[in-house]
């Protein structure tokens, strides 16, 4: 399937924004074990959030409940399931499957990243808690609780275009491009106790570089085709979905920035 104009006018009128990310700051202060842990550890949140984002796309364009019914988007539904799989149930390093949120987990706690936080978030979440509440509660830091509160906004919506787009531009399409960047850090660093970490890196990049980004392109025109007002959420969502990311990236540094004066003045 040829690009389609639309798309290919929303990719290039977000290049700045997704250079802006690329070329952003944090990753030259990944210097040391204790920054990088500091980045897992408001990271994650993202890491977490991102397959609530997945199960709403699989909600919307597969059939998920009893008595089935068939998808009316097959393709969409096709990628949809192959990437619930992968991310969901992907193989772990030494044999064995688990989520990427699991894996990350035990890249976390590999390196010795505090993994308390997230834990009392997804505590609070199996009790019943709403969205808000569960940040509160777990007492997540601010640029984590913007950025899964944006992304369950979007959720919220039940605008599958919406949803789609943050999928696609805030997630496998910009990912491939950002993680090789921590992947260099590690390698430039050689630390043996993030080899978990860069395993789970390096099949974001293998899986979502190979085939995932193209896919989700794909979705996107199966859903919006020719009509200007879904492209427009399209391009509303994709704007979003990258400025939370780079305030998430702005508030990762600056906790890294706080802690090297802090050590300063001590």
């Amino acid at each position: 399937m040829s690009a389609h104009p639309e798309l290919e006018q929303i990719h290039h009128r977000l290049t700045d924004l997704r250079n802006e990310l690329l070329e952003h700051p944090v990753y030259q202060v990944l210097d040391t074990p204790e920054r990088m842990r500091q980045f897992m550890q408001l990271h994650v949140y993202a890491v977490w959030d991102f397959m609530s984002l997945l199960k709403a796309l699989q909600r919307e364009l597969t059939c998920v409940t009893v008595p089935w019914v068939p998808s009316a988007q097959p393709e969409a539904a096709r990628f949809i399931n192959d990437i619930v799989i992968e991310e969901e149930t992907d193989q772990l390093q030494n044999g064995g499957y688990a989520s990427h949120f699991e894996m990350y987990l035990s890249a976390m706690e590999e390196c010795g990243a505090d993994v308390a936080e997230v834990g009392g978030l997804i505590a609070a979440v199996r009790e019943g808690k709403t969205i808000a509440e569960a940040l509160q509660t777990a007492d997540v830091p601010e640029p984590a609780r913007q950025f899964v509160q944006k992304t369950f906004d979007i959720i919220a919506s039940g605008d599958v275009c919406a949803i789609a787009s943050a999928f696609t531009f805030g997630r496998e399409g910009l990912l491939p491009e950002l993680f090789p960047q921590i992947v260099t850090r590690l390698h430039h660093e050689n630390y043996p106790q993030f080899s978990q970490f860069k395993y789970y890196l390096d099949r974001h990049i293998l899986l979502d570089g190979g085939e995932h980004g193209p896919m989700a392109d794909r979705m996107l025109v199966h859903l919006c085709g020719n009509e200007r007002e879904r492209w427009r959420i399209v391009e509303e969502t994709a704007v979003q979905a990258l400025t939370v990311r780079k305030r998430l990236w702005d508030g990762i540094l600056e906790a890294i920035d706080a802690s090297a004066e802090m050590c300063e003045r001590t």
